[in-house]
């Protein structure tokens, strides 16, 4: 079924597209990113003490953050939310009982090719290990992408494995972040995704949106109004500092294109757990078209615990938010458990919801 969109895909790789083979300005920026800690502190004169851990603790999970993201933070400021959530710190290096590599159980529900399928109805493919920025919180800091991504030479099995199972309503696009993939190269998934009559809706997770907006070119764009499922865009912004006018303006064009916009943000600590600053982050939300959809509380992987916001007072914060914003704008507190067949939705005990 699936033969010339895989033949696509096992194209040697000397003649794939690849990064910095197209799609223009967005390619150069997403070079372009810091990737050394030095020029981080230079260009944001952070305090000296804070630069040899930051040095130690990047040899282990890299440093990457977009300029344009940096450019948000606020000089000097060792706290500012968003240097919160790419700075590599000593913390990340302390053993704590009860994080563990991997957090979600992705590895029990991988299939091998590519493709997570934990929920009735959905399947996740892991598009790419490829990521604009390193947040320090990472789920999947610790994955196998090496063996686990649906790429050139495992895209003919994902693309099996979901026509085959006649469940599968909506796919899922993630990563890494699927957005550090060329124009040409979802082209490719989409087309191997058309010829699927049961997948009618496409979900596309990205923290890229939102980093390095520029990758909301007219090529992407145009792509997302010719898909024929219904197409969702959920975007990952923990704090409205990182929702720039360049973000608003980028969003504003994919729902021009007919995307449904939502926001997944997770409970960091000392990064946006109170109550004004989540309230602040749902309305500028809504103010650029993104409705918010998941607080999740923070997935215990190795390496984040510094991050974390206990379960009690993370309700208390959910209460306060709802004194303070409509329903509508209240996202809902989640956490993920391994195994489970469901997210649990906290604070609400008969209630569940999928991925």
């Amino acid at each position: 079924m699936h033969s010339a969109i895989a033949e696509s895909m096992r194209v040697p790789a000397v003649d794939r597209v690849s990064l910095s083979q197209s799609d223009g300005g967005w390619q150069q920026a997403m070079r372009g990113a810091i990737t050394d800690v030095d020029t981080l502190f230079d260009l944001l004169a952070l305090p000296e003490r804070y630069r040899e851990p930051a040095r130690r603790t990047a040899a282990g999970f890299g440093l990457r953050v977009p300029r344009g993201y940096v450019a948000r933070m606020r000089r000097g400021d060792i706290d500012d939310p968003l240097l919160r959530q790419v700075l590599p710190i000593d913390a990340e290096n302390d053993v704590v009982p009860g994080f563990d590599i991997d957090a979600v159980g992705d590895s029990d529900s991988a299939l091998g090719d590519g493709v997570l399928h934990k929920y009735h109805g959905r399947a996740l493919l892991v598009t790419t290990g490829a990521c604009a920025v390193h947040c320090r919180y990472c789920f999947r800091r610790h994955f196998d992408y090496a063996s686990q991504h649906a790429g050139a030479r495992q895209g003919h099995a994902a693309l099996d494995h979901i026509a085959a199972d006649t469940s599968i309503r909506e796919v899922i696009l993630s990563g890494g972040d699927p957005l550090s993939l060329s124009n040409q190269r979802l082209a490719v998934i989409g087309a191997g995704l058309d010829d699927i009559s049961h997948v009618t809706r496409l979900r596309i997770h990205t923290r890229t949106a939102v980093v390095l907006p520029e990758r909301i070119d007219d090529a992407f764009v145009d792509w997302v109004a010719g898909r024929p499922q219904q197409c969702v865009i959920v975007i990952h912004a923990n704090h409205a500092q990182e929702l720039d006018e360049a973000v608003a303006q980028r969003m504003g064009r994919l729902r021009e294109a007919g995307a449904t916009l939502l926001n997944q943000a997770v409970l960091l600590r000392r990064v946006n757990d109170d109550a004004e600053t989540l309230a602040a982050l749902s309305e500028r939300l809504f103010s650029i078209g993104v409705m918010p959809y998941y607080l999740h509380m923070l997935d215990r992987v190795a390496g984040t615990a510094h991050f974390e916001v206990d379960e009690a007072a993370a309700k208390q914060l959910m209460t306060d938010l709802a004194g303070r914003l409509p329903g509508y704008l209240v996202p809902r507190l989640a956490r993920e458990n391994a195994g489970e067949q469901a997210k649990q939705v906290l604070g609400h005990s008969a209630e569940a919801t999928g991925l």
